[in-house]
């Protein structure tokens, strides 16, 4: 609506600019028809520039003062040459054009590291306690983000980029059943998110150029934005920890607050299946931990009260190991 307003005042302001334009001219009604024409015009392209970012455009305004610099600068080095007069002006024309276009085109390729070539052009919302948080296509398909960003454990504004909403596409048009169902929950629960009023969720319009992998391009972005990274990917994980990014891992979070068990601690469980060695039976905790019972096997199907031996911590998880009861 607000944009509505802005563009209906411009086009009046150009009709009056206009008539008064025309007065001059004695022909009023003709400088209100160029205006208006000329103003309807510019808000048509105004309205397909839709996909221009704020920092792409500040990009090629940078490149394009640059350019300008250094064609002032070598057509001050060419004016010291014994050239002819008349050849100097044109020469800096030339110069002034050729550095420009290169600037802005180049500044325009390289936007994504525009905020790393020059720090303090970076705006930071002072609302946003903890920064940015993007969001990874495990992440999202996981689900479990947005429950733990209700609790205030995962504070910040949660961002998904552009390319993994192209990722999760990709998913859910695969021809492989089980990537189309994980395509699909990720959309869902992204659309879910969108609409719920206490999660901070936002798109990344812009893509990052080059054919570097979704990982790669989500570590690129990170760094640019100076934001964490929330996944449920382990190699990711690793990966962007290794180039100092700093990583909100899921599973690393529910790993952490699982309850402690000691050893020779009674637990009540229900045994479930078989065990790889013999007479091993194997059940599991509410929150999934997996106990190995040894001489269990009597037991399958059934609850039974069993003491703790020993706890084992593996990157998959954590698994106890337990006895049956003493009868």
């Amino acid at each position: 609506m607000t944009l509505l307003f802005i563009r209906v005042f411009f086009l009046i302001i150009s009709g009056v600019i206009g008539y008064q334009i025309g007065i001059i001219n004695q022909a009023p009604f003709a400088g209100v028809l160029a205006c208006l024409v000329g103003g309807a015009m510019l808000i048509v392209i105004e309205a397909n520039l839709k996909q221009v970012s704020v920092r792409g455009l500040t990009s090629m305004v940078f490149g394009l003062l640059l350019g300008i610099f250094m064609a002032n600068l070598v057509s001050d080095i060419i004016s010291l040459l014994p050239l002819d007069d008349v050849i100097k002006p044109i020469l800096r024309v030339v110069l002034t054009l050729v550095f420009s276009y290169l600037g802005a085109v180049m500044a325009l390729r390289g936007k994504d590291e525009f905020n790393l070539i020059i720090p303090y052009v970076r705006f930071k919302r002072q609302d946003l306690k903890d920064g940015v948080i993007l969001l990874d296509t495990s992440a999202i398909i996981d689900g479990r983000a947005s429950d733990i960003f209700k609790t205030g454990f995962l504070a910040g504004r949660l961002v998904v980029p552009r390319f993994i909403l192209l990722e999760l596409q990709r998913l859910a048009d695969s021809e492989d059943d089980t990537k189309r169902q994980r395509g699909r929950r990720g959309m869902e629960i992204l659309k879910t998110m969108q609409k719920d009023p206490v999660v901070d969720v936002r798109i990344h319009e812009d893509d990052l150029t080059g054919t570097d992998s979704v990982d790669s391009k989500l570590v690129k972005l990170s760094k640019v934005m100076d934001a964490r990274i929330c996944t449920t990917d382990f190699n990711l994980s690793r990966i962007a920890s290794i180039q100092g990014i700093e990583m909100l891992n899921i599973n690393d979070l529910v790993n952490a607050v699982k309850p402690v068990v000691f050893t020779g601690e009674e637990l009540e469980i229900k045994l479930l299946k078989e065990g790889k060695e013999a007479n091993q039976a194997i059940g599991y905790l509410e929150d999934g931990t997996m106990v190995v019972v040894s001489d269990g096997r009597r037991g399958l199907g059934q609850t039974v009260k069993v003491y703790v031996t020993s706890a084992l911590q593996t990157q998959a998880g954590r698994m106890i190991f337990a006895k049956m009861e003493r009868q």
